[in-house]
């Protein structure tokens, strides 16, 4: 029965370490984002805390060999688990107005901040398998077979704490208190240990869970985040959401907040953003007799809708595919952005994965699933590429958004470059007052003067002012197409490392900012 008990505490204390792991990210997430950088942080740090945990445990449980102070450590390392996400709301309040004003020294100073918070108790937990080692060797001839019962109960645990999280408790009851929970469930364990070894000890860390519920519904009733505007949020297993109202727009924002994801007015026309530009795509083909028509439309990285909603008003009810990875802003769309209309298709999918599964052919594919200031990588790739140009019409057009800042094009120069190993013709337009370009690639081999030659022949009567107005936009904007540039492959797409060589340059500069 000792051992058996021993081995839940291993088991719980495991499924709590990386339940806290796999919750740091979120709770970071918020603030700065998921990107490769954020995750490698996160990793390495408490990587590190585990290993001096093992070290320190191992030590302490040769000179304490005793189950009441395993036990008094498994109840601390729980209590102070638990105590993060709300130790860490005022710093992660600030660092969310330090994101909002492009703070960098507030930015990367709360966000060390947080990064120690986890030291401690993320240390304490790591004393759990030395420990539990340490007292359940009683025969040293069985001392493999111990130390391997010891480290597959708690990598069980792990294994548990990995998925739990991410696919049950953080879409249902948030970050925050998924920190909580899996802090109480240790603790009741600790605590019955310490029943079971010393009670009077028990009866001394008692006030640890009460106090943890009361300092939870004391401060994490509040909003993530205060941003003006604000008028609902709510978080997936893929984001923190967001939706704020800015005059009389709609605009829907993801995790750290920098970028603005979708917009939408009840007489949505022109946005004066990315999506509008979408809308040119077909008009890279050569001008034909009468009005074009698109027979369909795929979208990769639906968010609320924005683009379809422009493509329904342009073209009339064509058929649209929308692949949307986080079911929760599907819901945002429908519920704040009036996402719905009979024409568009919404799948819950993968981008590249949905486009594979589907045996429509599209004349338009559409990109836009940054998860800023990143594009997914896997979106990027000359294979990528491939599977889109099997998918798209004689004349179809894939059209994506790519970032950058005034003086470094180096993504814009390798996405063309992609581009271009696939499709004959790639345009790249501008976007003027944002950190944005969109690039065009076409099936047939096209000139970007066709855009004024579809330009001059619209019947202004019966066509839409927005069209009218895009066209015109992209004309002002088209620069030329680039030359060189490194072509990204699905062995290596280098995304990250050159965003984040673009955003230091450009912050070490005169003037701050991030990618949008």
């Amino acid at each position: 029965m000792h051992h058996r008990f021993l081995g839940l505490a291993v088991f719980t204390s495991g499924m709590t370490t990386l339940a806290m792991e796999i919750s740091a990210s979120r709770l970071l997430g918020n603030v700065f984002g998921t990107s490769n950088i954020v995750w490698a942080n996160i990793i390495g740090l408490i990587l590190v805390y585990l290993t001096l945990g093992y070290y320190l445990g191992g030590r302490i449980a040769d000179r304490w060999p005793y189950e009441t102070w395993f036990y008094r450590f498994l109840v601390w390392g729980a209590f102070l688990a638990g105590i993060i996400p709300i130790v860490s709301r005022p710093v992660l309040l600030a660092a969310a107005s330090a994101v909002e004003t492009l703070d960098a020294a507030v930015m990367g100073g709360t966000f060390l901040a947080v990064l120690i918070l986890f030291s401690v108790p993320v240390t304490i937990l790591g004393f759990t398998s030395p420990y539990a080692l340490r007292l359940s060797i009683e025969d040293r001839s069985h001392a493999g077979r111990t130390s391997g019962w010891v480290y597959a109960v708690s990598t069980l645990g792990s294994i548990l704490g990995t998925f739990l999280p991410v696919l049950v408790f953080i879409p249902r009851i948030g970050t925050a208190l998924t920190f909580i929970l899996f802090s109480l469930l240790l603790m009741v364990v600790a605590l019955i240990g310490l029943w079971r070894s010393d009670r009077r000890v028990m009866i001394l860390h008692l006030w640890m869970p009460v106090v943890l519920i009361l300092l939870a519904a004391i401060t994490l009733t509040a909003p993530m985040k205060s941003t003006e505007g604000q008028v609902f949020e709510t978080e997936s297993g893929y984001n923190y959401i967001q939706v704020v109202k800015r005059g009389e727009v709609l605009q829907l924002l993801l995790n750290e907040g920098q970028g603005v994801h979708s917009v939408y007015t009840p007489d949505l026309m022109l946005t004066n953003g990315t999506w509008d530009y979408f809308l040119a795509a077909p008009f890279f083909n050569p001008p034909s007799d009468g009005v074009i028509q698109l027979n369909r439309v795929g979208l990769v990285g639906l968010a609320a809708g924005t683009i379809s909603k422009q493509y329904t008003q342009v073209f009339g009810e064509v058929p649209i595919d929308g692949w949307e990875i986080d079911p929760s802003i599907v819901a945002v769309g429908q519920e704040w952005f009036d996402m719905n209309e009979p024409n568009l298709n919404v799948f819950i999918s993968d981008g590249r994965l949905g486009l594979r599964q589907s045996e429509a052919t599209y004349d338009v594919i559409a990109i836009d699933a940054y998860r800023l200031p990143y594009i997914p990588w896997h979106l990027t790739t000359q294979e990528f590429f491939g599977e889109v140009k099997d998918h798209l019409s004689d004349t179809g057009v894939v059209v994506i958004n790519v970032g950058r800042t005034p003086g470094d094009r180096r993504l814009i120069d390798a996405m063309a470059a992609t581009i271009g190993t696939v499709f004959p013709s790639v345009h790249v337009v501008d976007v003027p007052h944002t950190f944005n370009s969109v690039i065009y690639g076409t099936v047939q081999p096209t000139s970007s003067e066709n855009i004024l030659l579809h330009a001059v022949r619209l019947d202004l009567s019966k066509t839409s002012p927005l069209l009218v107005e895009v066209l015109g936009r992209v004309l002002e904007n088209l620069q030329p197409t680039p030359t060189s540039g490194m072509v990204f492959t699905d062995d290596r797409a280098p995304i990250e490392t050159i965003t984040n060589g673009m955003i230091i340059d450009f912050v070490m500069g005169s003037d701050l900012g991030l990618l949008r």
